[in-house]
């Protein structure tokens, strides 16, 4: 079984190939027989991980293992207690209410590599970075929770999924998972909630 992390650069889209020529994983990866597990929207960054294995491409996509994905958002405004503890018991979507979710406010800005474009600047409009944590993965869902709450998201970038992270990659770069890297996401997979 063949697992590698990529940290999916701001703008590249989660597939190998685009009609309209747009950058694509291809641009960057050249393994043969490897598929996404999971998604990230072109203007998302981060954590993407890739296999050769079926099922652990289903186990890795199938809310019910509820395995979770860490991100560091960069929100509009600085949410309020009120705002946070909503976003831990739930959020009302279009779609129904999220599960609960681990949110902290950080006190400085992640450490992380510029963006090639920049974020929406607005000089009167303070901006704050949280790390959230999900166990369920809806289109967009990050995005639609922080602008529920009133926080609209500026930036986003997927640190980690289960126990596999970002560390010792930059934008553009990906690695195979070392045998013990897989062990650990495996475990983390193993029981269904």
């Amino acid at each position: 079984m063949r697992v590698i992390r990529f940290w999916k650069p701001y703008g590249v889209l989660t597939k190998f190939t685009d009609a309209e020529g747009r950058p694509t994983l291809a641009d960057y990866i050249d393994v043969p027989g490897v598929y996404t597990a999971g998604r990230l929207d072109r203007d998302s960054e981060g954590l993407l991980l890739l296999t050769d294995s079926g099922s652990l491409n289903t186990r890795l996509t199938d809310p019910a293992f509820a395995h979770p994905r860490t991100y560091l958002v960069q929100v509009e405004r600085i949410p309020d207690e009120a705002a946070l503890q909503r976003l831990r018991t739930g959020v009302d979507l279009k779609d129904g209410r999220t599960r609960p979710a681990q949110v902290e406010l950080l006190a400085a800005p992640p450490d992380l590599p510029e963006r090639p474009v920049p974020i929406r600047f607005r000089k009167n409009v303070p901006t704050a970075w949280l790390r959230l944590t999900i166990t369920e993965g809806r289109n967009r869902q990050v995005r639609h929770m922080t602008a529920a709450v009133g926080h609209p998201t500026l930036r986003l970038v997927r640190s980690a999924i289960g126990p596999i992270t970002l560390a010792g990659l930059q934008p553009g770069q990906w690695r195979d998972l070392t045998p013990s890297e897989v062990v650990a996401l495996q475990k983390s997979l193993s029981r269904r909630q």
